[in-house]
């Protein structure tokens, strides 16, 4: 078990947006949670990043309790967060947006003695390769796709050697097409770097399609979970959520 997380708890006012949830994640797992707008998803994840702070819980990674460190500590530990919204370096081009991050995770600072583009180079360049974003190396990030824009991001993640890896509806806004590539591509990469995926996402086909596990949240409590086909037969996720789509 990679993450773990006991009695995690946030309100805002009398809404309960994460309600006592225990949830484990199994090292190289590709997990999915997922429920309706409002369930809790996007604050589970900023509890675990300590982007919020709880009101009772803990979250334990590797065995160590996280849930009090600030954020740039659990990133530097191998806790590492995508966004719903590409957060990027809009001014910078793409290889210096993941040198920045390699850099940073590195505990190193560009040296006025040495140039910078020669920082890091070749670790830049395989994580260039690795998200299929090579070409665009010298393109500014605010000149990008949308779709190469949530490329970038993950590869500014993969600049911070995450091992646990939170991606917040990873295709949103994407085309069928790239909603397919990069899927691939995030399954790829937690092959290739050994990495423990934990993601949301409303695109049912995506979840039921890559996921090894799902837990479903519902007014911020879990109300299922296990592989795609324990939840996809119950019933009262069927209700809630899946309706039709089951």
């Amino acid at each position: 078990m990679i993450l773990k997380t006991e009695k995690l708890t946030k309100a805002f006012g009398g809404l309960r947006a994460v309600d006592k949830v225990d949830l484990d994640v199994q090292e190289g797992d590709i997990h999915a949670i997922i429920g309706p707008n409002g369930a809790g998803k996007s604050t589970f994840f900023n509890l675990v990043t300590h982007y919020l702070d709880q009101d009772e819980g803990r979250v334990i990674f590797k065995g160590e309790d996280i849930t009090n460190l600030p954020p740039h500590r659990i990133c530097k530990k191998g806790v590492v967060r995508c966004f719903q919204r590409a957060n990027i370096y809009p001014m910078l081009t793409v290889a210096e947006s993941v040198q920045m991050a390699v850099l940073s995770q590195q505990g190193r600072t560009l040296n006025m003695f040495r140039p910078a583009r020669n920082m890091s180079r070749s670790e830049v360049a395989d994580i260039l390769a690795s998200t299929d974003l090579s070409e665009q190396a010298d393109v500014r990030g605010d000149a990008l796709s949308h779709g190469d824009k949530k490329r970038l991001e993950l590869a500014i993640a993969l600049g911070n050697r995450p091992e646990l890896l939170l991606l917040d509806e990873p295709t949103a806004g994407m085309s069928g097409e790239e909603t397919r590539a990069t899927m691939e591509l995030i399954k790829g990469l937690r092959d290739r770097m050994n990495l423990t995926i934990l993601f949301t996402e409303h695109d049912m086909s995506v979840v039921f399609g890559i996921a090894r596990r799902i837990t479903v949240l519902h007014q911020g409590c879990i109300i299922a979970d296990g592989v795609p086909d324990k939840v996809r037969s119950n019933e009262e996720v069927q209700q809630i959520y899946l309706g039709a789509e089951a």
